[in-house]
């Protein structure tokens, strides 16, 4: 029953953080993790239980999205695809011992691009260097199959660089590619038999109920407070998950 709560109350949690700031994946994947579930299943499960989020963010930002050219709609869709289903089966043969290495390396990185993310955005719109959008998402998709801290963050980054400038168009897109991409490398890990269905499901039910309210609780905490929690929960599952190693 413990192991149980703790999954819903990280699904939970997860959602009503991805509702008002992101970062919810710092939740989920640590709590499988603790629950005894190994981390490439527990990564794979953790995909699992935030995909319905990335489906409302996008509909939320359906009206802006029809702006967006059909044809490039649909090129981005098949580059987050296939660099999304490139991630999952890089990750599908990466041996076990090597991920656990891995992890505080991804977890430091997705908790450094949260922090910084929006000084990352500024300096990215004052730069002259205009990024190639599609091959940038290729690599930014690739990431997000293998994992899926910080994605966000990294996509708008891209479309900054790339010379976006609608922001809610920029999350709407966000949302759209990264509901597409994680649902291919969710088909991979399930095709794989790496997905727990029972606990990613629950996961996947709490985080949709967190999602709803936490929209409520968007209005009322200061954005600024949740960060600090973000970025304080991220560091602390580095210096977890680096210990170890150890």
């Amino acid at each position: 029953m413990l192991e149980w709560s703790v999954l819903i109350l990280a699904g939970y949690s997860a959602g009503v953080l991805n509702a008002i700031a992101g970062g919810g994946s710092f939740l989920t994947f640590p709590a499988l993790v603790w629950a005894g579930v190994p981390p490439i299943m527990a990564n794979a499960t953790s995909a699992l239980a935030v995909l319905p989020g990335y489906l409302g963010g996008s509909l939320g930002f359906r009206r802006e999205l029809r702006h967006i050219a059909l044809k490039q709609h649909l090129q981005m869709a098949a580059v987050g695809l296939a660099g999304g289903l490139l991630g999952a089966l890089l990750l599908l043969i990466t041996p076990a011992q090597v991920f656990a290495f891995v992890i505080p390396l991804l977890l430091l990185f997705a908790t450094l691009m949260f922090a910084l993310g929006q000084r990352l955005l500024v300096l990215v719109r004052k730069s002259e260097l205009p990024l190639p959008l599609l091959p940038g998402l290729f690599l930014v998709a690739v990431y997000g199959g293998y994992f899926n801290g910080g994605l966000g963050i990294l996509l708008l980054a891209l479309f900054a660089a790339a010379g976006m400038q609608s922001l809610n168009q920029m999350n709407g897109l966000k949302n759209s590619l990264s509901f597409i991409l994680s649902f291919i490398s969710v088909a991979a890990f399930a095709w794989a038999g790496k997905i727990l269905w029972w606990e990613g499901g629950v996961m996947m039910l709490a985080a949709t109920l967190g999602g709803y309210q936490g929209a409520a609780l968007a209005r009322r905490l200061p954005v600024q407070w949740v960060r600090y929690l973000v970025i304080l929960t991220g560091s602390l599952m580095t210096l977890i998950f680096t210990w170890r190693l150890f």
